[in-house]
């Protein structure tokens, strides 16, 4: 009998299968049945024991105790218990009796089953074979995480180099870095808004060559489209100390910008025209000494604006890259809607800041020019101290943003985390390292321009961008021909249009992918409904308009006399007036002239504060009123009242199109980031500056320039003999011609993303396809091996 079951191999209780019957003691489980998983105690040969005494168990420690491995409860699971322990002392002693153990082979089958054994409160074997199969299989995934990268002690703390100040610990971290990051931001917006307005004012008062134009408005195009791909080259691996090193410039650039104002007053001190009738007036409009005065102007201008084109570029590049790798993947759309709504901001406090301060150029007479020195100089210091704060503003983030390290604590943690969700673009490139070299930076530059979703998302953002500086360049004049009212208050509603429209825009727009934590995919759905939905408040502004009202010399004759296109008639003709000098004024017979000299009027005074014009020559009907004294007033400054009252209806609109706009702003900054390997996101966004520069915010004043043009009525020709700004528009052409161009934006946009929505799909079903097909051929190769 013992010879037979020693032939039989031993065995332990696993899965289903049994022990030799009557070899040894069964398993029983927590069911009472043996031979499954979670029993009480191994099973092992027979061995020679002394006698136990009853209700003496195993795997309890001590009489009548249930042992940890086995939850029993209650008197049932003592009296299994018992007959289980009974049970098992018979086999044994049986097992003894009826042959001793014998032989060497036996022997060392116990010896080898005494070292396998573990305490008999413990899982049985299976189950710890398994949790060593797990064990190496989480050592195999993580053992990737222990690179440089992702070491804990890279975690930098804040302070100078290796001087680690103990103080400011408890401000290193990104919510510290957002407060100085958003401040300089802030800071540039400033400098863009006050520089907008005062390059728009300069352009209005000087006749300057097509080329110096262009040059004026797009020397910050030009020299950060040109740096940007090194920055971001470069720039990748010092992050921070490249976005310190902006503050400064961003700084120097500003008081570049204000120098020139100091003197573009104390030359418009020497001009002498007057806005009234005078046979004897003399015109001196275009001195021999502008020229020196604008060298000086457009060299300081474009000095201060190439600088501020560097200083941008580690801002929105390393800056937007620095906060999507210490955050985490959902919440990298708050911080840069955050960073971007503050940018336009920025913009238009600046905007705001500068529209007062632009007089109209029919004040610059000769009385005015003799009474008004303090106010003039006044003028001049508030420019000047609007450019010298905001250097100030952009300085004080330098030392604090120096301060700040490469890595936050906890963000080799977040670093960690994304590693393990690896991006499509990211496995074919994860073990290419890039150097410093100008081949390096050409073969990066290569692959992503291979890249064709990467190249639809820029295009697409390149033509929002197109859309939103076009229509900051066009969109005063828009409202002051359309609705009747001074460009002074034009500027600033369509400050209060654009601004807030495009802030509430990007905002938004940043909280919400992060709120509905969008996919690459959802990002770019989410644009295309977006840019579908701000079409529709787009296509109604184009019926919103006032009538045009009756202007002399334009759509209407001079009581009879002259010819429609030309502001000269017999009852101006005396007067030598300048069409150079538009200002605006509304007769007792509801017309309105060019100025008060080409509506005859030879006698001006100030009445309750507001100057009025008497004895006008070609103002011969309409109600007759008097001022204080008596006289017979023939005209008032301003436009006359269009009876219109549709303006709050297309801010409205605008309003809606600029928000719904201005949420694909941060989804597509995204996209592109998600679009590309890590290795490459500052270098990505660095071309898609390129483009956005060569296809967006250089041509888009140039073409909605041309549309100004296009519509033009009537435009200025001084006596210098150059052709000057336009004056008056064709108000349904200039409608029709911007949303025109808007609309075109739009659906550029709209193709472009969709284009780069079907690209990705197409991706991701070709990285789906072959990781299965190497997982089903590494299975048939596992199943021939075995």
């Amino acid at each position: 009998m013992w010879k037979q079951r020693q032939k039989q191999p031993w065995t332990f209780s696993q899965g289903n299968r049994q022990p030799p019957a009557g070899t040894f003691a069964s398993c029983p489980s927590r069911n009472g049945r043996s031979g499954s998983l979670g029993c009480r105690r191994p099973c092992g040969p027979p061995a020679l024991r002394h006698p136990r005494p009853a209700g003496f168990r195993v795997d309890s420690g001590g009489p009548g105790s249930q042992g940890p491995g086995l939850a029993m409860s209650g008197s049932a699971a003592g009296r299994q218990g018992e007959q289980e322990e009974t049970s098992s002392e018979e086999v044994e002693l049986e097992a003894a009796q009826a042959q001793p153990v014998r032989g060497i082979k036996a022997k060392e089958a116990w010896e080898a089953w005494e070292k396998r054994r573990n305490p008999p409160y413990l899982l049985p074997a299976t189950l710890i074979k398994f949790q060593s199969v797990r064990k190496k299989r989480t050592v195999k995934r993580t053992a990737p995480e222990k690179t440089p990268e992702g070491n804990g002690s890279l975690e930098g703390r804040c302070g100078w180099g290796c001087v680690a100040i103990p103080y400011c610990q408890r401000f290193n971290n990104i919510h510290c870095f957002m407060v100085f990051y958003c401040i300089l931001h802030v800071s540039q917006g400033l400098v863009f808004g006050l520089t907008h307005v005062s390059i728009d004012d300069f352009q209005k008062e000087y006749t300057l060559k097509r080329i110096y134009n262009f040059v004026l408005i797009s020397s910050y195009d030009i020299s950060s489209g040109l740096v940007a791909i090194f920055v971001a080259f470069y720039g990748e691996r010092k992050k921070i100390k490249w976005i310190a090193f902006s503050s400064f410039l961003i700084g120097f650039g500003s008081l570049l910008c204000a120098f020139p104002s100091v003197n573009d007053r104390n030359y418009k001190l020497k001009v002498e025209i007057e806005d009234i009738c005078l046979a004897t007036k003399p015109i001196s409009d275009c001195p021999k000494s502008k020229s020196p005065f604008i060298s000086k102007y457009l060299s300081f201008v474009i000095l201060g604006q190439t600088v501020q084109g560097i200083a941008g570029m580690p801002l929105y590049i390393l800056g937007t890259t620095f906060l999507d790798e210490s955050v985490t993947t959902h919440s990298a759309g708050t911080y840069l809607g955050i960073a971007d709504a503050l940018s336009v901001l920025g913009y238009a406090l600046g905007y705001v800041m500068g529209a007062p301060l632009v007089k109209a150029p029919e004040t610059y007479t000769s009385e005015k020019s003799t009474k008004d020195n303090n106010a003039n100089q006044q003028w001049i210091w508030t420019w000047w101290t609007s450019f010298l704060i905001t250097s100030l503003i952009a300085w004080s983030t330098l030392i604090p943003l120096s301060c700040f390290p490469d890595n936050f604590p906890g963000t080799t943690k977040i670093k960690a985390r994304k590693r393990k969700q690896l991006r499509l673009f990211d496995r074919k490139f994860k073990d290419r390292a890039f150097g410093t070299s100008i081949k390096d930076l050409c073969a990066a530059t290569w692959i992503l321009m291979k890249n064709p979703v990467f190249i639809c998302l820029a295009l697409s953002k390149a033509t929002e961008s197109l859309l939103n500086i076009g229509a900051s360049e066009f969109l005063p004049i828009y409202i002051e021909n359309q609705f009747m009212i001074t460009p002074s208050l034009s500027t600033i509603l369509a400050g209060l249009v654009l601004f807030p429209g495009s802030v509430f825009g990007h905002l938004l727009g940043g909280v919400i992918v992060s709120m509905l934590k969008m996919s690459c995919k959802a990002l770019m759905r989410f644009i295309m409904i977006t840019s579908t939905i701000s079409l529709i408040p787009l296509g109604f502004t184009i019926f919103i308009h006032c009538n045009p009202v009756q202007f002399a010399g334009i759509n209407e004759n001079y009581d009879g006399t002259g010819q429609l296109g030309n502001l000269i008639a017999p009852c101006n003709a005396q007067c030598r007036c300048s069409s150079s000098f538009h200002s605006s004024i509304c007769g007792r017979d509801d017309i309105e002239y060019f100025s008060p000299c080409f509506a005859g009027c030879t006698y001006h005074k100030i009445s309750h504060k507001r100057k009025m014009y008497y004895n006008c020559s070609c103002i011969k009907a309409g109600l007759i009123t008097t001022d204080e004294d008596g006289a017979f007033i023939d005209a008032r400054p301003g436009k006359c009242d269009a009876k219109c009252y549709k303006l709050p209806l297309f801010i409205a609109f605008m309003f809606s199109t600029l928000v719904f706009s201005g949420f694909s702003g941060i989804p597509v900054t995204l996209a592109i980031i998600r679009t590309v390997p890590d290795k490459l996101r500052s270098l990505a966004l660095g071309i898609s500056y390129v483009i956005l520069r060569m296809f967006g915010s250089i041509p888009g004043p140039l073409i909605f320039r041309m549309i100004g043009e296009t519509s033009c009525t009537f435009r200025d020709s001084n006596q210098c003999g150059r052709t000057g700004r336009c004056w008056i528009h064709n108000k349904t052409n200039m409608a029709y011609l911007l949303v025109g161009i808007c609309v075109l934006c739009k659906v550029c946009t709209i193709t472009f993303t969709a284009i780069a929505f079907l690209q990705y799909k197409q991706l991701i079903k070709k990285s789906i396809a072959t990781p299965e097909v190497s997982v089903k051929n590494l299975k048939i190769k596992k199943k021939g091996k075995n």
